[in-house]
């Protein structure tokens, strides 16, 4: 995958503007968790260190296009990328009525979905973008599968564009776990709806030896195997989808389950056979029967590739199976990949990050790629070397 890269560009002096994923949960006016933030910091400092005039973009949220939202402002975002950093980060809103930044400095752009014209990958906000700087990177893989206006078209008419240490890092290590894995291969796939996975399961299918189902995704194909669910989640028109899957490669189903009679936190956790499961019952996670079974398969692969946890690891009394996961993957001396919102969220609660071989920052792009899929904002910067 040839590319213009960031790293091999002289910076000295030139407008950088790096489109990064910045899109961290808050909590009133503070960052509640800093993950993407910490991701982006060497890219960043790169730029510092290189003598660059440095201006960063990013979502933040799903605020309505074109309309501001002091809740949903960046504002916490440059405060916590300033103390990571230890340097003053300006936060500009009306940078459309020009924009002064001098070598050293590091500038964020208010959220860009304030801007109209943005989802819809609008020219003359793309070309407004690409206006602001000589060198434009695109460091966001968690919104490479997007075509918008800060991720594709400003790629189009910056004097030059090129992939940031990030992006080029992801691309990578999915390369490597996908197109050259070392054997054998376990993709763990947890989540709510197959219907939303379906895609990406059907191509792990074909490329993996163990393919690990869990949460709502797992009550499916445990229905498909006859067993009862209660009124857990289920995608019940789906069953043949799942019948399908698991003639096609090895998907080892829960033995023993965590049910509950509602989803809360205050709810009791039982242990039960998944062949005891009773209708007014819902299951929450795995049994400890069936992480032990995770945990040997995970000691045994050369290969993983993670994306969503086995459970509602939000609630406590449900989260042994994905705490599992993640420490038997900890432990692997396989190559690690995880990615996913709630994955980042599982590394972060269980402080596997440093035991992972690679953290993808990246949850749709993460799945689109899986899927085999084109990336919008990797496809014009590979387009921009020919």
């Amino acid at each position: 995958m040839k590319m213009r890269l960031m790293v091999d560009q002289d910076l000295r002096g030139k407008r950088v503007l790096i489109r990064e994923d910045l899109n961290v949960p808050l909590a009133g006016d503070r960052v509640a968790s800093d993950a993407r933030i910490r991701a982006a910091v060497p890219t960043v400092r790169h730029a510092i260190d290189a003598g660059a005039a440095l201006i960063l973009m990013s979502h933040l949220g799903r605020p309505t296009e074109g309309e501001s939202s002091p809740d949903l402002s960046l504002q916490p975002v440059a405060d916590r990328l300033a103390e990571l950093i230890d340097h003053p980060v300006r936060l500009v809103s009306r940078w459309q009525q020009g924009l002064e930044v001098v070598p050293g400095e590091v500038v964020l752009l208010e959220n860009v979905r304030f801007n109209r014209g943005e989802k819809a990958n609008d020219e003359r906000l793309a070309r407004a973008y690409a206006e602001l700087c000589d060198v434009f990177v695109m460091d966001a893989f968690g919104t490479a599968h997007r075509a918008q206006a800060s991720t594709h078209g400003v790629a189009l008419y910056a004097p030059i564009a090129c992939a940031g240490p990030l992006l080029a890092g992801e691309l990578t290590a999915l390369d490597r776990a996908l197109s050259s894995p070392q054997s054998p291969v376990a993709a763990i796939v947890g989540g709510s709806k197959v219907s939303t996975k379906l895609l990406v399961l059907e191509t792990l299918a074909e490329r993996v030896d163990q393919l690990i189902v869990g949460g709502g995704i797992a009550n499916t194909f445990l229905a498909a195997a006859g067993k009862p669910v209660g009124k857990s989640l289920c995608e019940i028109d789906l069953i043949p989808a799942a019948q399908a899957l698991m003639r096609k490669t090895n998907i080892p189903l829960p033995t023993d389950v965590i049910v509950a009679h509602e989803f809360a936190k205050t709810s009791q956790a039982q242990i039960k056979s998944v062949d005891q499961v009773l209708p007014e019952e819902m299951i929450l996670d795995i049994g400890p029967e069936s992480a032990a079974a995770i945990e040997k398969i995970i000691a045994q692969m050369g290969t993983i590739i993670w994306n969503g946890p086995l459970g509602v690891f939000e609630f406590d009394q449900f989260a042994q199976g994905t705490r599992r996961l993640a420490e038997a993957i900890g432990r692997s001396r396989g190559f690690s990949i995880a990615g996913g919102g709630d994955t980042l969220a599982a590394v972060e609660k269980y402080q596997v990050g440093e035991q992972i071989s690679y953290i993808s920052t990246g949850g749709g792009a993460f799945l689109e790629y899986v899927e085999g899929k084109p990336l919008p904002a990797v496809e014009v910067l590979i387009n921009r070397t020919v």
